[in-house]
């Protein structure tokens, strides 16, 4: 699907598939060929139903617009539980996350992929010991993901655009990126998500369509994901602030609530459509 220009997709995690056959057939009903692939499944399996899966995927006519990785032990309850919990941040898990990253790298390259996100974790002030370590940590999995020709791409949502800009400009490896995500800064209470579409214009190099309202106490409670088209995530203007970026990407669906995921990909696609 395609509208505007823009390539239209919708994150495989967002629909629930049982199986690889399930998103397809998921895929099938929405009239999407496109989509961000969670790759945490399929690197939990063994090899031979792994590659069983993979060729069922290359096969099927699915085109992939990124790969995602995700990691064992983090805790979104809270915002300030995940905040220790989260991305490359914990110690305790940091070899263990590096290395499913690198699995995950390996194999989006079989899948012919350019691109792999991932939340990172809080990104400390830079005035923090923790900083220098951060900076290190994602230089290091942007390196293996360059050794598969990646790019490696950052989720917005976890601090303000500004460090996050600093933060990419202090990382030496240049394949460094963001997956923007307008929702995730409203959830997590970091600011506003036009603002920051002006601050982290070029590198922006994946962009994911969620919305969100705000809770009582940003910051500190999460706020609450909706259907995109429902929330305060203006569509016009944020499809028009990315237009303004020059950005020309795949607009990805993303729904993580919900008990009707295939309704509310309809809804952002029709609300989509409205706009472009």
């Amino acid at each position: 699907m395609e509208l505007g220009g823009h390539i239209i997709g919708v994150c495989s995690w967002s629909l629930q598939p049982a199986s690889v056959s399930d998103l397809i057939a998921k895929l099938k009903q929405l009239s999407i060929a496109h989509v961000h692939l969670g790759l945490d499944s399929l690197l939990a399996m063994d090899d031979a139903a792994r590659d069983s899966e993979v060729a069922l995927l290359k096969s099927s006519g699915v085109q992939l617009t990124a790969g995602m990785v995700g990691f064992r032990g983090e805790d979104y309850s809270k915002i300030s539980i995940i905040k220790q919990t989260g991305g490359y941040v914990p110690d305790t898990h940091w070899l263990e996350r590096r290395e499913h990253t690198e699995q995950g790298a390996r194999l989006a390259k079989q899948l012919g992929l350019t691109r792999l996100t991932t939340h990172m974790g809080f990104i400390p002030a830079s005035s923090d010991p923790g900083y220098a370590r951060m900076v290190e940590r994602v230089n290091d999995v942007a390196k293996i993901c360059a050794d598969q020709g990646l790019q490696l791409l950052m989720e917005t949502g976890q601090e303000g655009a500004t460090e996050l800009l600093q933060f990419l400009n202090d990382v030496p490896s240049r394949n460094v990126g963001i997956n923007f995500d307008p929702a995730n800064m409203i959830l997590y209470g970091v600011g506003d998500p036009l603002e920051a579409i002006g601050i982290l214009g070029r590198h922006i190099a994946h962009v994911h369509i969620k919305d969100a309202r705000h809770s009582a106490n940003p910051g500190s409670d999460w706020g609450t994901e909706v259907p995109f088209g429902s929330g305060e995530v203006p569509p016009g203007e944020f499809v028009g602030a990315l237009h303004e970026a020059n950005y020309t990407g795949p607009l990805v669906i993303e729904r993580e609530g919900g008990t009707d995921r295939i309704g509310d990909v309809r809804f952002a696609i029709e609300t989509l459509r409205q706009v472009l």
